[in-house]
C-alpha cells in the first residue's frame, strides 16, 4: 500500500517547475491529481498524460487562482470529476522583480494578487469540502525570501511572507476540525526559471548554501509528499524550509 492511496491532491500552478514534481512524487505515491495551470495548455496535457499511465486519475483544469470565482467554480468541478479533495497544494506564483524606486503600483498588486490572494482564494473554496469530510491537509509553498527579504523583491517577499501568517492563523482556527495548514519554504531551486539567471550568479547562490549545492523540485515534492500523508498527522502551523541551510 502506497502513502497516498484512494487520497485526491489539488495542485495550483502545476503545469512546469516545483508544481510538476508535486504532481508526479505525489502520484507515484497512489495519489490521483487534480491540477490546475493558466496558460500552459500543452505543458500541462503533456503532465496530465504522463501521470495517467501510472495507473491513478489525473485531469488538468485551465483556471486563474487569483480570480475567487474560477476557485470557486474550480473546486465544485473536481469535485464533481474525483468525489473529494483530501490535500490542497497552493503553489501557483509569479515574481515581477525590481527595486522599489522602479516598481510599479501594478507590479506590487499583480504579485499580492497571485501569490497570496490565490491562497485565500483556494482555501476559502475547499474550506467547506474539509469541514464537511473533517479531514484535510493544506500545504502552501511560500520562499524563504517570506522569511528573510531579498533586495529588489519586496512585492514578491510581502506575498511569501503574508502566506506564512496566512497559514498559521488558518491552522489555529481549523486544526480542531482535523483540518492541518502548513507551509513550505523553498530556498534556491533549480527550475527552468532559475536556470535563465546564468553560472556566475547560481554559482553565487550556491556558495552560500552549507550542502554546497542548489536544491531539486523533488525535494520540496518529498517534504510534500510528507505533510500529505499520515506520517505528519501531528504537524500543524508550521514552517519548513527547503534550503540547503541558507537560513540556519
Amino acid at each position: 500500500m502506497k502513502l497516498l492511496d484512494n487520497k485526491t491532491v489539488l495542485i495550483t500552478g502545476a503545469s512546469r517547475g516545483i508544481g510538476k514534481s508535486i504532481a508526479k512524487v505525489l502520484s507515484q505515491n497512489g495519489a490521483n491529481i487534480a491540477f490546475t495551470y493558466n496558460s500552459s495548455l500543452e505543458l500541462a496535457k503533456e503532465l496530465e498524460e504522463d501521470i495517467s499511465r501510472s495507473g491513478v486519475k489525473c485531469m488538468s483544469y485551465q483556471s486563474d487562482a487569483a480570480n475567487f470565482s474560477h476557485c470557486e467554480e474550480l473546486v465544485k468541478q473536481v469535485i464533481v470529476d474525483f468525489s473529494s479533495i483530501d490535500i490542497l497544494i497552493n503553489n501557483a506564483g509569479i515574481t515581477k522583480d525590481n527595486l522599489l524606486m522602479r516598481m510599479t503600483e501594478n507590479d506590487f498588486d499583480k504579485v499580492l494578487e497571485v501569490n497570496l490572494k490565490s491562497v485565500f482564494n483556494m482555501v476559502k473554496s475547499c474550506q467547506t469540502v474539509f469541514l464537511k469530510q473533517r479531514f484535510g491537509s493544506i500545504i502552501n509553498i511560500s520562499s524563504i525570501v517570506g522569511l528573510k527579504g531579498n533586495a529588489g523583491q519586496s512585492n514578491y517577499a510581502a506575498s511569501k511572507a503574508g502566506i506564512i501568517g496566512f497559514s498559521k492563523s488558518i491552522a489555529l482556527e481549523l486544526g480542531s476540525r482535523n483540518i492541518r495548514c502548513n507551509v513550505v519554504a523553498p530556498g534556491f531551486i533549480e527550475t527552468e526559471m532559475t536556470n535563465e539567471l546564468g553560472k556566475e550568479i547560481i554559482q553565487k547562490w550556491i556558495d552560500g548554501i552549507p550542502l554546497k549545492r542548489s536544491g531539486m523540485p523533488e525535494d520540496v515534492a518529498n517534504l510534500c509528499l510528507f505533510l500529505s500523508s499520515d506520517l505528519s498527522t501531528f504537524i500543524t502551523g508550521q514552517v519548513i524550509n527547503v534550503d540547503g541551510g541558507m537560513l540556519t
